[in-house]
């Protein structure tokens, strides 16, 4: 079991590099999981750890992101019982 952050990024964050800088951010502390753009304008993380310290941190990176990006808000759920299911941080 792990604990997991399903979390939509809003503001001006597609096109800045947010996907890539969120991945690097990601493997910097150990999470794994995926990120991508999605239709509406924003970025979806899908993030899993066994420390749900570590996805706090994640969760509030998400909230400066790259130096391009102008997040408004970063709408978030948490799963402190989800079955692992990832294996490495991908960008989708």
């Amino acid at each position: 079991m792990a604990y997991r952050l399903s979390a939509t990024v809003h503001g001006h964050v597609q096109g800045v590099g947010f996907r890539y800088w969120t991945h690097h951010t990601a493997q910097r502390l150990g999470v794994l999981g995926t990120v991508r753009n999605t239709p509406d304008g924003t970025v979806a993380v899908e993030a899993e750890a066994d420390d749900k310290t570590l996805l706090q941190a994640l969760f509030n990176e998400l909230h400066r992101g790259p130096a391009a990006a102008q997040v408004t808000r970063v709408d978030a759920n948490w799963d402190e019982n989800a079955p692992a299911h990832y294996t490495s941080f991908r960008v989708g």
